[in-house]
């Protein structure tokens, strides 16, 4: 059974894990990765294009499927290995995340609907994956997956 999760973090950063192929988290630790398996949904949510920047984004930015592997160290230069996972991104678009407040589970009826992005990494609802993937225009077959895993 497939799992679907929710990562955090500034745009930019994705966009480069996007075109590589690979997602990170909580700057680069471990330890939220080996809590995600092959297969599982992984949606980012941006709440800024650069990280310290505060220019207000607060959109999805990313849609994919985690692929077969372990997390393993990457290279990204001074001496800062982070840990990744592969992933197969979809194509898709942003999607900014304020129309979908009242309709995604973990959101609705919550005044502080941001909390839990603090923690950078977190499990969201297959009705969740599959709506945030219909906002981002990322095809039906990634938001079928999410409401009928085989």
């Amino acid at each position: 059974m497939s799992a679907y999760w929710i990562a955090v973090a500034s745009a930019e950063h994705v966009r480069r894990g996007r075109k590589d192929g690979f997602m990170q988290v909580n700057h680069g630790k471990a330890a939220p990765l080996r809590r995600i398996r092959p297969g599982d949904g992984i949606v980012y949510y941006s709440p800024t294009t650069i990280l310290g920047q505060k220019d207000g984004l607060q959109a999805f930015t990313a849609i994919g499927i985690v692929r077969e592997g372990e997390p393993y160290q990457g290279e990204m230069g001074g001496g800062f290995t982070p840990f990744r996972r592969d992933v197969d991104w979809a194509a898709s678009g942003e999607a900014p995340i304020k129309p979908l407040l009242d309709r995604l589970e973990f959101t609705a009826g919550n005044a502080n609907w941001g909390y839990q992005l603090r923690f950078g990494l977190f499990p969201v609802s297959a009705a969740d994956f599959a709506l945030i993937a219909e906002a981002m225009g990322a095809g039906i077959a990634i938001a079928n997956q999410a409401l009928n895993p085989s």
